[in-house]
């Protein structure tokens, strides 16, 4: 037999177990799970930032448990159970990828995510928004809207456009700045979606860079902060002049571990 059923198996068998017999688990509910679901889903992006594939493995198998308890609940409410949430997804993939298992033909990647966003339409959707989760944080959101409308044709033709949008919606936050008029709060908006959008032009991640720049910025704060107690002084008596110094040792620092 398949390893991979057998260790698929194994999982079932367990989660039987534990909705039977674990205090715990027996208490758990669709939406008691929703939150650690997600805790975990962001643990495992951290460990794919920090390529921490051990990391990986283990988040993954986390994340295998939750998809099996929630087919576990559904299959105690007989809405739906473990086998037919698998064959639903396989029947989706194969009628998405007509490239593959029918006679379309789509040779780039672009042309993939097109036919994609046409088909989830002839399906009865009534937008190609429709699939962008409404409690997604803002920048993944962002990428998202802009991912899904080019599945239909609705895109800047080049990123000299979409730089040149980038420095039109700067000058208009600049402006409502200056003038401190009510609507500097949407201009940021709009100057934050345009360099979004001219991030996914140069095949940019725009979460994955700004993560890393916050996990860059933590390590250099927390190396400053080891360097001012090594010195036993007060960080926040000292002047912003003392601090650039302490930050640029640390920064020195880090480059040489």
């Amino acid at each position: 037999m398949d390893p991979r059923l057998i260790a698929f198996e194994r999982l079932l068998t367990i989660m039987d177990d534990l909705r039977e017999k674990c205090p715990w688990d027996k208490k758990q509910n669709f939406e008691s799970l929703r939150h650690l679901t997600i805790e975990e889903t962001y643990e495992l992006g951290d460990a794919i930032l920090d390529n921490d594939l051990e990391g990986v493995k283990g988040e993954i198998g986390d994340l295998f448990l939750h998809l099996v308890f929630y087919c576990k609940l559904g299959q105690e409410q007989k809405a739906f159970d473990v086998t037919s949430v698998l064959n639903q997804i396989c029947d989706k993939l194969v009628h998405r990828h007509p490239h593959i298992y029918g006679d379309l033909e789509a040779t780039t990647e672009e042309e993939v995510k097109a036919n994609w966003e046409k088909l989830k339409l002839q399906e009865g959707k009534n937008s190609v928004l429709e699939g962008v989760p409404k409690s997604l944080p803002a920048m993944v959101k962002a990428a998202r809207i802009q991912e899904k409308v080019k599945g239909i044709g609705f895109d800047w033709d080049n990123k000299e456009q979409v730089w040149e949008k980038v420095q039109e919606e700067l000058n208009e936050f600049k402006y409502e700045i200056d003038t401190q008029t009510e609507h500097a709060e949407e201009e940021l908006g709009d100057l934050l979606f345009s360099i979004i959008n001219y991030a996914r032009f140069i095949d940019l991640n725009p979460e994955n860079a700004l993560e890393r720049t916050n996990k860059k910025f933590i390590l250099r704060f927390q190396e400053m902060e080891k360097l001012i107690a090594d010195k036993n002084l007060i960080i926040s008596e000292m002047s912003l002049k003392e601090l650039d110094g302490y930050w640029n040792q640390s920064k020195a620092n880090l480059r040489s571990k």
